[in-house]
């Protein structure tokens, strides 16, 4: 026997494989939600788990468990979002799953010895079909769905036509004027044309209802496909019957509003998502790979074939297909797609390359470093969708009250009938339709998630991507600003000015000194110093980074330090010599003995920095400038931008105090800085963006990446935010005012199921292009 909850084999005459089985059966069964049945993955699911397969689509987690994105048809709505989450989440192994209904994408993460087919076929037990993520395949399903609903709407606009054709003559004849044998084969003619708009064009509104509840979880099919039973059933009964009133052109006519709601929906879900797309498209398709030494001896290969040390030649005007180094010649490419920056940039020999960059320089050959998954244009995309995935509270508070309103849409529409049946049953009947249809929650559902998503992409133009939910909303909610100095308001491509020797060191060894502690450091002010050396660089061990504070390692058997003058006195414990200026940012260099030197560096204010502070400051945030380097360099970029509260000198701890007590003083603040070594502090901000350009995506922790490093785009994504909470609000407010309207007009008899569904596809439409404008 098969295990009833898993699947897998269980002892002879027993149900279940394990006790945990058995346990977990029996609460899931006490939460009322039914057990995962097993279902064998069809032939092209096992396909999957083939090696090639999983080493193109999945990732490896540092904590071994794999991770896939995978592209889910036939959701309809958040409600359905939800139960393919759910269906993941009951296989034995996954760990996690997150299901993004407006992208249409899920990302999951299991235990390599659970089968990726299983959990495919999880998803098809509740009537959805998943596969994993390729750029490609995104938009054969946007296709298939936009060619599935045209026909659905075309019948149903024939079938309403034809009707209306049928019905017309009923409401404009005289009493007489028709006889009973004519009326009634009007009748049965409606009847047979309503017929194909129920059985197909309303096919998805019935399909969604049943898996609503039988996972008793009501969504915004329910509402609907009651509606059309109600009145379809109750004109075909008057039908057969030969008398009673019949509605079979209000339900065509609903029918066709809905699904062209519904079909303008899909066309803006798939507009407010084409950020997300854009990023899929940018790597090729297919690479050049040298087959042999000579440059002449290439094969052309899918992309999926390019492995971690491959050689290919890409030629003028071609792609970048993967992350990588140039080996030569030097080229120029456009970054455009990542930076926003159209002037193509020079590339030497040794230097590295982004996939999806163009070549707009002379042929070049280079190694692949990065592949599938692990490129920056993958990581970028994967940061965008874990932020949709995430359930910001704006989301989660729409969803908690679509679901009570959808319970309350039920009562209402029971309750109306209940009050109406004894004086007149006939017009119970379509009062009933009317509350069910006017009332639809569909407004209500979409009002935030259309905007947010809408957002994300207006952002994702501006090269800010935003990587956690929430990150719009509380953006939009920020009071004060906090800066941090090197390579946020300046360009971060310092150079060193001088070289003070302390301790009668010579110049080009305390070079070579500091670039061997300097090299283990991503910090702008270390790569400097790492740079300026043009001396052979001595061997360290033992590299220590501390961020905030400097580097530790040894050479030749010495501790020595390289960093804030704090930090490297900690070791030798003597003061800062008093002859040594602070007019400009210094880094130290000690050992245990005392001072080596000191490094005296510059680092150019933005150009676009002042003007983009004042757009800021004019918006009525507060501006901070909080930085760990002196006082002197500090002062003069705040007077140079005009920032009047500026701290120098700042350690990280110190860094996080000071965002603490501006928030205990009230302020919602936004931390702005590197998103590797200021990590602590950006955690410690309502919000955090992170100057992503010199970083390595994968390991930003900020809710937002500003790719572009220009601070203008900050501005504007500011603004964006703050456009985005109105229309929320704007949304949920015409939602709530809507239906407060017309739920008592409904019951009150004043509203056909005609124009129920006009006011209901109206209603809808009205809050997905309201949502449309954050694009603008």
């Amino acid at each position: 026997m098969d295990c009833v909850h898993c699947g897998l084999p269980a002892p002879d005459g027993v149900r279940f494989c394990c006790h945990g089985c058995e346990a977990v059966w029996g609460a899931l069964r006490g939460l009322g939600l039914p057990a995962l049945p097993a279902f064998a993955p069809q032939p092209e699911e096992a396909l999957l788990d083939d090696a090639a397969s999983l080493a193109r689509f999945t990732r490896r987690e540092p904590d071994g468990t794999l991770e896939v994105e995978l592209l889910i048809e036939g959701m309809r709505c958040a409600a359905c979002a939800w139960l393919a989450g759910q269906a993941m989440l009951r296989v034995r192994g996954v760990r996690e799953a997150s299901v993004t209904f407006a992208t249409r994408r899920a990302r999951v993460r299991w235990d390599p010895a659970t089968r990726l087919a299983a959990i495919v076929a999880a998803i098809r037990s509740v009537g959805y079909r998943a596969w994993p993520y390729a750029p490609g395949r995104i938009a054969m399903v946007e296709a298939r769905e936009r060619r599935t609903a045209l026909r659905r709407l075309w019948v149903a606009g024939l079938g309403m036509m034809q009707v209306m054709m049928y019905a017309v003559p009923t409401y404009i004849a005289g009493e007489g004027e028709i006889t009973a044998d004519i009326e009634s084969l009007m009748r049965w003619a409606g009847l047979l044309l309503t017929l194909p708009v129920v059985l197909y064009s309303a096919a998805p509104f019935f399909r969604g209802a049943a898996r609503e509840l039988s996972h008793a979880r009501p969504g915004m099919d329910l509402p609907v496909a009651l509606g059309i039973l109600i009145a379809f059933g109750a004109s075909a009964w008057a039908t057969v019957a030969g008398h009673g009133a019949v509605y079979f052109d209000s339900v065509t006519m609903f029918v066709f509003l809905l699904l062209g709601g519904r079909y303008l929906e899909l066309i803006a879900r798939s507009r407010a998502g084409a950020a997300l797309q854009h990023l899929a498209r940018v790597e090729a398709a297919s690479a050049e790979r040298l087959s042999g030494p000579s440059r002449h001896d290439t094969e052309i290969v899918p992309l999926a074939r390019l492995v971690p040390g491959d050689r290919v030649l890409v030629r003028t005007g071609e792609s970048v297909p993967a992350d990588g180094e140039l080996e030569g010649p030097a080229s120029e490419v456009n970054e455009a797609w990542l930076s926003g920056e159209s002037r193509a940039l020079e590339r030497r020999p040794g230097e590295s390359l982004t996939g999806g960059s163009v070549n707009a320089g002379r042929a070049f050959v280079m190694r692949v470093t990065r592949v599938g998954v692990d490129t920056a244009a993958s990581s970028i995309r994967r940061l965008m969708e874990r932020a949709l995935e995430e359930r910001p509270p704006w989301v989660a508070a729409s969803e908690r009250a679509g679901g009570i309103f959808v319970l309350a849409v039920l009562a209402c529409a029971a309750a109306g009938a209940a009050a109406w049946w004894p004086s007149d049953p006939g017009r119970a009947v379509w009062i009933a339709v009317s509350i069910l249809v006017v009332t639809c929650p569909c407004a209500l559902a979409l009002a935030t998630p259309v905007t947010l998503v809408a957002a994300s992409g207006a952002l994702a133009r501006r090269h800010f991507i935003v990587t956690r939910g929430g990150a719009i909303e509380r953006l939009a909610a920020a009071t004060d600003i906090v800066f941090d100095k090197t390579g946020t308001l300046t360009q971060g491509r310092p150079r060193v000015l001088s070289v003070e020797s302390l301790s009668g060191c010579r110049p080009e060894d305390a070079r070579s000194l500091a670039a061997a502690l300097a090299r283990a450091s991503s910090h702008p002010l270390d790569r400097a110093i790492a740079d300026c050396s043009d001396v052979p660089v001595r061997d360290a061990a033992s590299h220590r980074n501390v961020p905030g504070e400097g580097v530790e390692a040894e050479v030749a058997g010495r501790r020595i330090r390289l960093g804030r003058a704090a930090f490297v006195a900690g070791l030798h414990g003597r003061r800062v010599p008093p002859h040594v200026a602070s007019d400009a940012t210094r880094v130290w260099l000690g050992d245990e003995a005392g001072w080596i030197a000191t490094f005296r560096l510059g680092d150019a204010v933005r150009p676009e920095a002042r003007q983009a502070l004042e757009a800021l400051r004019a918006s009525g945030l507060r501006l901070h400038l909080l930085s760990g380097d002196g006082a002197g360099p500090v002062a003069a970029v705040a007077a140079q931008l005009g920032i009047a509260l500026a701290t120098a000198e700042a350690t990280p701890q110190e860094k996080i105090e000071y965002v603490r007590a501006l928030q205990q003083r009230g302020a919602r603040v936004a931390m702005v800085g590197d998103g590797v070594n200021d990590a602590p502090v950006l955690a410690q901000a309502d919000v955090s963006v992170a100057m992503g350009g010199g970083a390595d995506l994968a390991q930003l922790r900020a809710d937002a990446v500003l790719l572009s490093d220009d601070l203008a785009d900050l501005a504007r994504a500011g603004a964006i935010a703050r456009r985005a909470r109105s229309i929320v609000r704007q949304n949920l407010a015409w939602a709530l005012g809507y239906n407060a309207i017309v739920i008592p007009v409904a019951l009150a008899g004043w509203v056909t199921p005609l124009a129920a569904g006009l006011a209901m596809a109206s209603s809808s439409l009205l809050v997905v292009a309201n949502a449309l404008r954050v694009s603008r």
